[in-house]
């Protein structure tokens, strides 16, 4: 569907952030004029102002370094302009360095989630919005959290007071995109830890320069003389599959082509722990609360990330924080013992940990990650009391007892691949599928009956309002699993009606169901506005009165902001035909209420 709500888009995109008495000419970038693409990019991008491309990748750039009076600082945020709470810069000057036990000497790079301050808005929020629409749901920009990457230098060096040198590079975004991220900070960090602030201004300028993110498309990125070739992903693609990028014959500038934006090696994060896959799949379905306990950040981020998508295509809707340390803004909400656990998965390295978080009850042990060539000799679920310190025994550590039996299958093929030295990502293809195909036969029957809540096409009238959804009623959904369960497409056996009972008290189920359901309303939305178009709205207003005819451009003039606004799955040219009924009543009234109907609508 075309873009529809330029007039709000317009309005929005020139409400520029507020920057107080500070001159808006941040740098010397801003004298630089924005190349001119081709026709179809000036289409799709017409009203992107200065900093505009930028803030559709990233919020900002960060550079934290150690002050021995202070600790930790943010020394530097680009570009200038960008704006940052007090309490999200304390966020991120502590969960930019490794835990001092880390001992992560020369680079390091890992990822951490917090919470953005309550009261921003976004003013490329339509425009963002729009492009967003076919984005797989794990791969939506985070609404209420930032994600920061990190690229941390530790080395030797005599010359300061402690000894080493110790700084972070940290890039801000709503974007889930791990693998595209960590990328560019090895094409930038370096660059900068040699170059100092120059260096960020040049990145920040080619970056003001890129596309917007947009499913689907694939994009090329120019980087300080390096070029990388991605595509995002869209919801219309076949799960598990990722068209790949391409080369072609105009690549010979291209020098990175990444197949994958997202996705993190599932097989050599759980490698570790594989006997128990199976069982962390389930634990993550229901939301239930989860510690990964690891010597550094990067092993505990990657880990986390890894359990948040083996549930992937569904979407992990708890929180969850791939490194979580003792300064996080919400250690005592997460580790308070007079209440429950909450609904959570915490990456910690921390030895503290081990002793604050002994009441959660699944905890997974990660020892340093071995080489994906080596066995991991099978070891049991360990009990929660035998967890004293983090130098315990990696393991899974719980006492959960799974409502599926273990699939035995899925962990020969991998010892089997281990034993013939399989390459890695052969590895990770074949526990993604695992995955995948685990997922779906779980959610297919849930897909399937929420289909069946919606009103036949034939109860749709023009003239009444659309029909309303018929209620979830667990019980009916329950007895639809006799004949149309997860047996149909899963060979594994256990309690699968114990599962679904579980999930459906679970953060996951209820993110999923109000995603569904607001999806089938405004498919129900559509198919009235649809109906609507195709009646003869002339001789509607022929059989009734001046007062009604207006009552009806205005319900109909509602409707297409409505539409617009909220992007209805609507046929092409369906929003043009509303827009000609609209115009075809008006001009069937006197000329006074002609003049003023025709006035567009004031926000």
């Amino acid at each position: 569907m075309a873009l529809h709500c330029s007039a709000e888009i317009e309005e929005q995109l020139a409400e520029t952030e507020d920057v107080g008495d500070e001159d808006v000419s941040v740098s010397p970038a801003e004298e630089i004029p924005l190349p001119v693409g081709s026709g179809e990019e000036e289409d799709t991008e017409p009203l992107l102002l200065r900093w505009d491309r930028f803030s559709a990748w990233l919020h900002c750039i960060c550079v934290v370094g150690f002050d021995l009076e202070l600790g930790q600082a943010v020394e530097v945020i680009y570009p200038h302009h960008s704006k940052l709470s007090e309490k999200e810069k304390t966020s991120i000057c502590y969960l930019s360095f490794p835990d001092s036990n880390s001992g992560c000497l020369g680079d390091t790079q890992f990822c951490f989630r917090f919470r953005q301050a309550s009261g921003r808005r976004s003013s490329l929020g339509c425009f963002l919005d729009h492009f967003e629409r076919d984005a797989p749901v794990c791969l939506k920009r985070d609404p209420g959290h930032y994600y920061g990457y990190v690229y941390f230098r530790q080395v030797r060096d005599k010359s300061l007071k402690r000894g080493y040198f110790q700084k972070s590079l940290v890039l801000i975004s709503k974007l889930p995109y791990v693998v595209f991220f960590h990328s560019l900070l090895k094409i930038i960090a370096p660059e900068y830890f040699e170059k100092q602030e120059p260096c960020l201004e040049a990145a920040c300028n080619d970056i003001d320069r890129w596309l917007t993110p947009q499913p689907g498309k694939i994009l090329t990125l120019p980087l300080m003389g390096t070029v990388i070739k991605v595509r995002i992903p869209t919801c219309y693609d076949k799960p598990g599959t990722s068209p790949l990028v391409q080369s072609t014959q105009t690549d010979n500038l291209v020098s990175i082509i990444l197949p994958s934006i997202h996705e993190v090696d599932v097989f050599r994060c759980f490698h570790p722990v594989f006997f128990h896959i199976q069982m962390l799949w389930e634990l993550v379905l229901l939301g239930e609360a989860l510690v990964v306990m690891a010597p550094s950040p990067a092993e505990s981020s990657d880990t986390v990330l890894a359990l948040v998508s083996c549930i992937s295509p569904l979407r992990y809707c708890s929180d969850f924080r791939p490194y979580f340390t003792i300064h996080d803004c919400e250690f005592k909400e997460y580790t308070t013992r007079t209440q429950a656990p909450p609904s959570v998965i915490l990456g910690v390295t921390n030895p503290f940990f081990a002793k604050t978080l002994q009441h959660w009850p699944h905890i997974i042990r990660i020892g340093d990650m071995k080489q994906v060539g080596e066995m991991v000799k099978q070891m049991k679920v360990k009990k929660l009391k035998n967890l004293k310190t983090l130098d315990s025994k990696p393991g899974v550590y719980s006492a959960y007892k799974p409502f599926l039996n273990k699939d035995e299958d899925i962990i020969k093929q991998l010892q089997k691949g281990v034993q013939q030295k399989r390459p890695s990502a052969a590895q990770n293809a074949i526990l993604r599928r695992y995955f995948l195909e685990l997922t779906q036969s779980f959610i297919i029957p849930l897909e399937r009956y929420v289909a069946s809540l919606m009103p036949l096409q034939k109860s749709i009238c023009p003239w009444k309002s659309p029909p309303q959804l018929r209620p979830f009623l667990q019980e009916e959904f329950m007895k639809t699993l006799e004949k149309a369960g997860p047996q149909l497409t899963s060979r594994l056996k256990g309690d699968w009606i114990g599962l679904y009972r579980q999930f459906l008290r679970s953060p996951n189920f209820d993110g999923w169901f109000r995603n569904r359901r607001r999806e089938m309303m405004q498919k129900l939305e559509a198919l009235h506005l649809e109906a609507l178009c195709e009646e003869d709205l002339q001789v509607r207003v022929q059989q009734h009165t001046e007062v009604e005819a207006v009552d009806l451009v205005l319900k109909l003039k509602d409707k297409l902001t409505q539409a617009e606004r909220d992007q209805l799955p609507l046929k092409p040219g369906t929003l043009t035909k509303l827009q000609a009924h609209i115009d075809s009543v008006i001009l069937a009234l006197p000329e006074d209420l002609q003049g003023i109907l025709h006035k567009p609508a004031t926000p």
